[in-house]
């Protein structure tokens, strides 16, 4: 039985004020905003190792969950790799909830509560974002930032794929991607000896003796306003398109900034570390060596300059767009993988399976290399053809990879000045990361479905290496982030884990 959400009630009532012809459309989208979280919520809540559910039973067209307190949760089987929004409702015990918000908040689990409001708002924004688009259109975008732009649902599996807490409507409005605004970046003048750069920092963000740091209107009027007039962005400098990230923007020259925005978005908060600046020039030198080694079936965006005032509230990067890859003059477009749904492509059986391989022998390669990419739909890109067929593929964002030094070692590729997390020896981290992202991500959200998923894989791995690594994901469960344990585990830094049946081997879900 549904019951309003009050999240719902906020959201119509800022609407009102500010965009009152959106109202009718956003009422209307609400629904299926509420089936699309809850969908991705029953996935957590069927395939996570979260410490309040003792068992799962598989009946026929029905999959039972025991809690811990004796109580049962129904809902329809789960495929861990779908993106319809094909839950529209599940029962604890006798009592249906078609609202993920209620459904968290009744099962009364440590944590549940504030997670629930998170699902509440992610549902209404999720509406919100829905109610403003446009006549979609098949036609391949002409610049970079509309292809971005395309993706308006968010994450493919996260319950909180539109979560934007400590944002208003006025502002979801102003610089969600989905909403295709024009964002104007101001910059906060630094004088250079304060700064850490690496690289080159760009002239056009120097003046004299100081540093213009690019910062998010958002982040000038939440965080940064009220620390002196050094730290209030002034000036506007760029009138800027906001990628799928939505703090990362294409500014008029080309490039890519990526900004600080200290708000929890989804589930991280998105500053940029002083840790990351640091390491960004080596990092991106490091890694067009290692896609040399790809026979040109990958490139990697390069990172022209970053900066931070010592704190990650104040820092931003430069970066090359992937359109750079991209050969126009033969009607070529790089396309970012969350964007393909979106995307018209050749009506071919084939084409999944191509794309597949494709992405397999680039990340596998790297992955016997030394080097996991954290290959998800938004940090991995493909080249299409103008018939679209997939090329090669275009890697950015280097933050979150992770090189190991030993297989470095053994196949001779020098080990550039790394520390910290990036660095690592153990193969669980190494395979989780590229196995998380690439499998459980970016390609089954293009595939859409455990089935569609696995007829791509079996095509796509008979032309591969037999590595101990494509031994490791053919035989055995696919390993992806628990994205909901983790919002439920304040207390617990770093990533959690949960393994997936493999689409390629005749397990039920």
């Amino acid at each position: 039985m549904h019951r309003p959400h009050p999240a719902e009630a906020e959201v119509a009532d800022e609407l009102a004020e500010v965009r009152p012809d959106l109202l009718p459309r956003y009422a209307t989208e609400l629904p299926g905003a509420r089936a699309a979280v809850l969908t991705r919520l029953w996935r957590a809540l069927a395939h996570e190792p979260l410490p309040w559910i003792t068992g799962r039973e598989r009946g026929r067209g029905e999959l039972t969950l025991r809690l811990a307190d004796g109580r049962r949760l129904h809902g329809p089987p789960a495929d861990p790799y779908a993106t319809a929004s094909y839950v529209t409702a599940v029962h604890l015990d006798d009592q249906a909830y078609d609202h993920p918000a209620w459904l968290m908040t009744d099962l009364a689990v440590p944590h549940g509560d504030g997670f629930a409001g998170e699902l509440g708002h992610s549902a209404a924004s999720l509406a919100l974002s829905r109610a403003g688009q446009q006549a979609s259109s098949q036609e391949w975008p002409s610049v970079d930032w509309e292809w971005e732009q395309r993706v308006v649902d968010g994450h493919p599996y996260h319950p909180n794929c539109r979560s934007r807490p400590g944002f208003s409507v006025a502002e979801q409005l102003a610089y969600g991607p989905e909403h295709r605004p024009v964002v104007e970046l101001g910059t906060v003048p630094v004088r250079a000896e304060e700064c850490l750069v690496t690289g080159v920092w760009p002239d056009s963000m120097r003046d004299g003796g100081r540093l213009l740091l690019p910062v998010h209107p958002w982040q000038a009027a939440h965080v940064l306003k009220g620390h002196g007039g050094e730290r209030a962005a002034r000036d506007v400098v760029f009138a800027a398109h906001p990628l799928m990230s939505l703090r990362t923007l294409a500014v008029p020259d080309g490039s890519h900034v990526k900004t600080a925005l200290s708000a929890r978005l989804t589930s991280s908060v998105r500053d940029i570390s002083v840790y990351s600046v640091g390491l960004s020039a080596t990092v991106s030198s490091f890694a067009e060596v290692v896609a040399a080694r790809t026979d040109g079936l990958l490139h990697v965006t390069r990172t022209w300059g970053a900066a931070t005032a010592g704190s990650p509230d104040l820092a931003a990067v430069v970066r090359e767009s992937p359109q750079t890859y991209a050969a126009t003059d033969r009607g070529e477009r790089v396309v970012p993988v969350a964007a393909l749904a979106t995307t018209r492509l050749p009506e071919s059986p084939s084409w999944l399976a191509d794309f597949t391989r494709l992405t397999l022998t680039v990340g596998l390669c790297l992955l016997e290399l030394g080097v996991a990419l954290e290959a998800h739909g938004q940090n991995l890109l493909v080249v299409l053809s103008g018939t679209g067929a997939p090329l090669r593929l275009v890697y950015r964002d280097l933050a979150d990879i992770r090189v190991g030094p030993a297989r470095l070692a053994r196949h001779g590729v020098p080990l550039p000045e790394l520390t910290g997390r990036i660095v690592t020896d153990d193969e669980q981290t190494l395979r989780r990361k590229l196995f998380g992202s690439l499998v459980a991500g970016a390609l089954a959200a293009t595939a859409g479905s455990a089935a569609a998923l696995g007829t791509a894989l079996e095509t796509a791995v008979r032309d591969l290496p037999r590595t101990p690594d494509l031994a490791a994901l053919l035989g055995g469960p696919v390993p992806t982030k628990a994205l909901t344990l983790m919002r439920m585990s304040p207390g617990t830094p770093g990533d959690q884990w949960t393994e997936l049946p493999n689409p390629l081997l005749d397990q039920p879900w």
